[in-house]
Parts: structure tokens; C-alpha cells; sequence
């Protein structure tokens, strides 16, 4: 249906009291008339294609509705702001917004957190001294009230889309500050020398478990996967003194090794020196002994033929005592008794080297 357009001008001419020159030029101050442009714009156009505009509209605002979940998130739908579904990876279909709405948080991403540091480069850049220290949050107090500077990275990803969107507000703040709250109660229960040296890895567990358990109060969603410590040393104002500490320590260290080295060299040295001097007393006492109770029983034995046989017994004591003294000499020896006998004519021992000699 087109419009009349020269009955309608005629009548906004009525109404609005402008002269008959209202539809026509606009009047002065005025480049342009807003009614009039519009009015020419829609003289064209009918009642199907509207409808046709109109069908399209809708068919576009329904379409809005798919949605498609990364394998690497999950989709969190709200109806009006309330929380109705969760679904995984896929192509999806919600109610268009302002129905429904979705959110996808990466749920396997390996989010970071830096404490007592900030990087100004990339991950790695920590290792290569382009960072920024935070004194504010690195300075804490230890067991033994000394002050040491403790930087730390905290990594954490989605265990719960649902509690980590709506349970807490600025995730990553929060994750920062009750990771500071809790190394800093692992510090104050440690010496300053097991933050330095061989309790740092202690320290990290207790960190993380104290970290997990004060999230897990939050009902935040998140769970921890690492507490690392990057730099643990003291506060710069202090560094030589504590170096002169650390040097005296291992000057100590050195000289104890050194100390009980040597004891495990002689103690056991005088222990088999002494052992041994005692086993042989031992064994001196046990032939002293065990001698004299032979003697003293061969005497009893030669007592008692001696009280039967006087004058045999004592001739044969004779003997054996004659004989052990020229055995021990080393010249061959013949007894010759002087009565009864007839004389023997002298005659040269030779050996029978000398005989093989002679030939």
C-alpha cells in the first residue's frame, strides 16, 4: 500500500501550525528533517517484506542460541542469572540471551600466580633476573624471629566451573592472598636455616596442603597443582652477615667431619689393640694354668711310684734329667757304663759327610 504523500503533508501542516512550506524546506537553523526523510524511506515499503524482515530477525536471534564447548572447558548455562546445566565439549543449544546465558571457563589450564615477585617477561624470565621484587608481600618472619625473602609461584586450575565462577570474585587475588597467608604461617613454624636449605621442600608441601584446605573453605573451585620456591634469602641489608654465618657453619661443619673422622680412624684401632692385648693375657692365664695343673698332676703321679719304688723312681729321674740336659746340646753322645763292662776301644765319630769325603 503506498502513502499519500501529499494528504499527509497537508494535515502534519494542520496540526503542527507551520507554514505551507512545513513538508517542503525545513525551516531555518534546521539541515534536515528527521520526519520527512523517514516518511519518504518507509513510502516504499509494504506490509509482506516487513514481515519477511521481521521472521528474519527472529530467525537470527534463535540461531544466537548455538554454542560450541573447547575440549579444554565446560559450559556453564544460567537461565535469568541462576545456574541450570553444565555440559562438556560438543556443539550446544541454549535459550537466546537475555533467556540464557553461557559461560565456558578453561577447566584443564594451568593457571600462575606470582608472590613476592612480579615477571616482566615470560615464564622464564624468574631465571633470568628480568623480574621485580615485591617486598611488601616476600619479607616474612620465621620460627626463630629472623626476617627472610621468600618468592614463590603458586599454579592452580578449575576444579569446580560452577563454585570458581560465583563462589568468589577475582579469582586470581584471592588465590594470591591465601597463598601469602599461608607460607607465611609455614615460615613463622620453621627456622630460618630449613627455609634456606634442606626444608624447602617440606615447607612447599605444607604450603600447598595449608593452601588447598583454606580454598576448600571458600567452597572457590580451585585446586592446587604446585607451590615452587624461586628465591629464599635473606633481606639484602643482611646478605654479607648471613654469608659470614653460612661460612662460620660450614668451617664448623668442616672441622667436625674432620674430628670424627679421625675418631672413626683410632677408636677402632685402640679397641682391636686392647681386645687383643686381652686375648692374649687371656690365653697366658689359661697355659699358665692349665701348666701348672700338669706339673702339679705329674708330680702327684711320679710322687706315688716314687713312695712305691724309691731307689727305681729316683734313678729314672736321674736319667730323664741327664738327658734332657745333653739333648739340647747338639753332639752326639754314647753312655758308656764304667763297671761290668769291658773296656771299648776310642773310636772317631764321623759323620757321613766326612765318610763321602774321604772317598
Amino acid at each position: 500500500m503506498n502513502w499519500d504523500w501529499e494528504k499527509l503533508q497537508e494535515k502534519r501542516q494542520r496540526q503542527s501550525g507551520h507554514g505551507p512550506n512545513w513538508g517542503g524546506t525545513p525551516p531555518e537553523g534546521n539541515d534536515s528533517d528527521p520526519i520527512g526523510d523517514g516518511l519518504k524511506k518507509l513510502r516504499g515499503i509494504n506490509f509482506p517484506a516487513g514481515k519477511f524482515v521481521l521472521a528474519l530477525v527472529v530467525l537470527l536471534w534463535l540461531a544466537s542460541g548455538i554454542y560450541i564447548v573447547q575440549p579444554d572447558e565446560e559450559g556453564v548455562v544460567l537461565q535469568f542469572g541462576k545456574y541450570v546445566a553444565t555440559t562438556g565439549p560438543g556443539p550446544h543449544y541454549h535459550l537466546p540471551y537475555p533467556v540464557e546465558t553461557v559461560y565456558k571457563p578453561k577447566v584443564s589450564q594451568i593457571r600462575r600466580v606470582e608472590v613476592g615477585f612480579r615477571s616482566t617477561g615470560k615464564a622464564s624470565s624468574f631465571q633470568q633476573g628480568q623480574s621485580r621484587t615485591v617486598k611488601a608481600e616476600s619479607l616474612m618472619l620465621t620460627g626463630d624471629e629472623n626476617i627472610v625473602d621468600v618468592q614463590f609461584i603458586i599454579q592452580y586450575r578449575i576444579s569446580n566451573a560452577v563454585d570458581y565462577l560465583f563462589n568468589v570474585t577475582q579469582q586470581s587475588v584471592t588465590v594470591k592472598s591465601a597463598a601469602e597467608a599461608a607460607m607465611r604461617e609455614i615460615i613463622g613454624h620453621n627456622k630460618i636455616d630449613n627455609a634456606l636449605t634442606e626444608g624447602k621442600l617440606k615447607i612447599q608441601n605444607d604450603c600447598r596442603q595449608l593452601l588447598q584446605d583454606i580454598l576448600n573453605r571458600y567452597k572457590a573451585g580451585i585446586q592446587i597443582v604446585a607451590v615452587q620456591m624461586q628465591d629464599v634469602h635473606p633481606p639484602k641489608e643482611v646478605v654479607d652477615a648471613f654469608k659470614d654465618v653460612a661460612s662460620a657453619r660450614e668451617d664448623r661443619s668442616r672441622i667436625i667431619n674432620e674430628a670424627e673422622a679421625y675418631s672413626n680412624d683410632i677408636l677402632p684401632k685402640a679397641h682391636g689393640a686392647a681386645a687383643e692385648i686381652v686375648n692374649q693375657a687371656q690365653a697366658y692365664k689359661e697355659s699358665t694354668v692349665n701348666k701348672a695343673q700338669g706339673d702339679a698332676s705329674r708330680f702327684l703321679a711320679i710322687l706315688a711310684e716314687y713312695n712305691q719304688a724309691k731307689s727305681i723312681t729316683r734313678k729314672r729321674m736321674y736319667l730323664e734329667a741327664m738327658e734332657s740336659v745333653f739333648s739340647g746340646s747338639g753332639v752326639n753322645k754314647v753312655i758308656v757304663p764304667n763297671k761290668g763292662v769291658t773296656p771299648t776301644i776310642p773310636f772317631l765319630p764321623l759323620s757321613d759327610g766326612s765318610t763321602k769325603g774321604s772317598k
